[in-house]
């Protein structure tokens, strides 16, 4: 390569070189370029001609915009969950008070039937005690009279198992005071009464020897009402209602009221 060559080469390097440094400082000179600040300032409008660059075109007359029509009434709404829901409430609630008076209604119905139960319960009680206690009191009567009418009877030397007043025969017992006395195979005792004719007898057909006590109770008029096996010697059931069977057949004297007595029995075998 000749030496002309070398320059030239050498030359057109340096060129390019050269070019590529000057476009690099080209490029970094713009790139830290400081924009310009703007200055503040008051728009001013200096009129409607075209030179000031504030013309404005003539606006036309307004026109009116169309009212907007009014919306047909829209039909009622259907019932939503909520007020579906609230007027559930209100008849479970309206149900659940009703339920809740009819209750206390039945509860105060048990109660005043309870207290009726109580308040009759304690009538009926008192009712008993005090017919308990008048039974108490005639009874106690009845064996205070029984035992003055031994003592007179005492007196006149006769007992349970005398004759009495009459002859043995029945004919002297009516209207005896003493209260007791005895005829044939029995005897009787009814405070301030005496009997009328003879003391029925049993039917002679027994079974068995022995005593039999009979309770008796007498009417106003002297009749016996009812009579009632209260003990004795004997056991068989036929004798015993011999006994029972007569001694409802017994008549004795008037009185003031209803009384207690008895009658006993002796069968013994012929």
């Amino acid at each position: 390569m000749t030496k002309k060559q070398e320059r030239h080469i050498v030359a057109t390097i340096g060129t390019i070189v050269f070019m590529v440094l000057v476009f690099l400082l080209l490029w970094l000179l713009r790139l830290f370029a400081v924009a310009p600040e703007q200055e503040e300032g008051v728009e001013v409008a200096f009129g409607e001609v075209q030179e000031a660059g504030g013309y404005m075109p003539e606006q036309s007359e307004a026109v009116p915009l169309p009212s907007p029509e009014p919306a047909a009434p829209e039909a009622v709404a259907a019932l939503s969950d909520n007020d579906l829901m609230t007027q559930e409430d209100e008849e479970a609630l309206a149900l659940r008070r009703e339920q809740e008076r009819k209750e206390r209604e039945r509860q105060q119905a048990e109660a005043e039937r309870i207290k009726r139960e109580k308040e009759e319960k304690v009538r009926q009680e008192a009712e008993r005690i005090a017919r308990e206690a008048a039974e108490a009191e005639r009874k106690a009567k009845e064996a205070e009279a029984i035992a003055n009418a031994n003592k007179l009877g005492s007196l006149f030397g006769n007992t349970d198992n005398t004759t009495g007043s009459g002859d043995g025969q029945g004919n002297g017992q009516k209207g005896n005071p003493i209260g007791h006395g005895s005829t044939g195979n029995g005897s009787w005792s009814l405070a301030g009464r005496g009997i009328k004719g003879t003391l029925p007898q049993p039917a002679n057909t027994f079974n068995q020897e022995g005593r039999v006590i009979v309770e008796i109770r007498v009417n106003a008029a002297g009749q016996v009402i009812s009579a009632v096996h209260k003990g004795g010697t004997v056991s068989d059931k036929q004798t015993i209602q011999l006994a029972l069977d007569a001694a409802k057949k017994a008549k004795f004297t008037e009185g003031d009221q209803d009384q207690i007595g008895t009658i006993t029995y002796n069968f013994k075998f012929n």
